[in-house]
């Protein structure tokens, strides 16, 4: 079997206005995705998504789509899908970071793969290790009732951890995880995400105030690239500290490790580059000793399966202990698959079908197609 051609197709669905996210990078209101379909001469098809949100990754629908047809395409077509290592060190080299964009066409192979032996994405990894992953909502950055409505809405939906956006302003911030904690009650485990928003001073004051909330762990207090401020603060602050956007790479996880920076990995398949090399980095989490869990750039229905199934078999990903972030396609007005998938009430599984499970409806991709 060999690649035939890559398809690519720009879409944007609305996100459901009063779950829109304002975090300290800014407000996210708008979500430009990808799909990309890879072509075989067999005539099987893989799916792959690119989640586009330049404010947080510098990639669009725009520059996936250039880079795509102009670069990576080329370095697969001809080539035998099933080759998944071979091809995606042919796409590390093709171009530098572009995830996400990477990511798309990764996934797709791995549904090739799938779909060609008749078995599930993560029966290829090495089968299940849990029968579902545990998950957690995320309280967007608003005023203190507001949030504390959400989180409300969250726990009555079927989610025990929430997680609430903080970095904007310490005060705020105080105020708002206060009142979502009055909301949910004490047998809540109530999470925090700065998304890299704190100075060192602000990080360590207000993550002292915050314990008075029965905080559950601090995720991304500062700055991407202050690995030294993480430490430290990982040290002083007696909570679990998780890095989210301080680790993009297998390589980012190793000066975490050897840092003693974090606790945990917030891993994602398109901040990776893909399955395999999200896999990489859970593995060197575990040979540390430390936990995983899943992020989310409120992927649509493809980028969550590839998310799902990397979830179902990967040990080091530990969502009974951290919650997942599998909960993208529930902020949206629409879903773009045939059927959705089983998302939602504090759990995500996988579709039991061959590759990532799922397909594309063609009307809808018609619908929100754009460009």
């Amino acid at each position: 079997m060999k690649i035939t051609g890559v398809e690519t197709i720009p879409v944007s669905v609305p996100l459901r206005p009063r779950l829109m996210i304002r975090a300290s990078r800014g407000t996210h209101s708008t979500s430009p995705f990808l799909l990309v379909r890879v072509h075989t001469d067999a005539g099987i098809v893989g799916l792959g998504e690119v989640s586009c949100t330049p404010r947080w990754s510098g990639e669009d629908h725009f520059t996936a789509q250039h880079f795509i047809q102009t670069i990576l395409a080329p370095l697969l077509i001809g080539q035998q899908p099933s080759q998944i290592e071979t091809l995606t060190a042919k796409l590390e080299q093709g171009i530098a970071g572009n995830y996400f964009t990477k990511a798309a066409l990764e996934m797709a192979l791995w549904d090739i793969f799938g779909k060609s032996v008749g078995l599930p994405v993560y029966r290829l990894l090495g089968g299940p290790v849990r029968e579902e992953i545990t998950t957690k909502w995320s309280v967007s950055g608003l005023e203190p009732a507001r949030a504390a409505e959400i989180a409300s809405w969250a726990i009555s939906e079927g989610f025990h951890t929430v997680k609430v956006k903080v970095g904007i302003e310490p005060g705020a911030d105080l105020a708002r995880v206060k009142a979502v904690r009055n909301a949910v009650g004490g047998e809540i485990r109530v999470g925090v995400d700065a998304n890299g928003g704190w100075s060192r001073a602000a990080a360590l004051s207000t993550v002292e105030r915050l314990k008075e909330y029965d905080i559950f762990f601090v995720e991304q207090p500062l700055p991407a690239s202050d690995i030294p401020g993480m430490a430290h603060l990982r040290h002083r602050a007696g909570l679990p500290v998780i890095a989210d956007e301080s680790v993009y790479t297998p390589q980012d996880a190793l000066r975490l490790v050897r840092a003693e920076a974090a606790d945990v990995f917030s891993v994602y398949v398109g901040k990776a580059g893909g399955i395999g090399p999200a896999r990489r980095i859970v593995a060197i989490a575990e040979a540390a000793g430390m936990a995983c869990t899943i992020g989310s750039n409120l992927e649509m229905g493809v980028g969550t399966a590839a998310m799902i199934h990397l979830a179902m078999a990967a040990r080091g990903v530990r969502s009974e202990d951290f919650p997942c972030d599998i909960i993208g396609p529930l902020y949206y007005e629409d879903d773009l698959l045939v059927e959705p998938l089983p998302v939602g009430k504090g759990k995500a599984r996988p579709l039991e079908r061959p590759g990532l499970g799922v397909e594309l409806d063609e009307k809808k991709i018609e619908r929100y197609r754009v460009g």
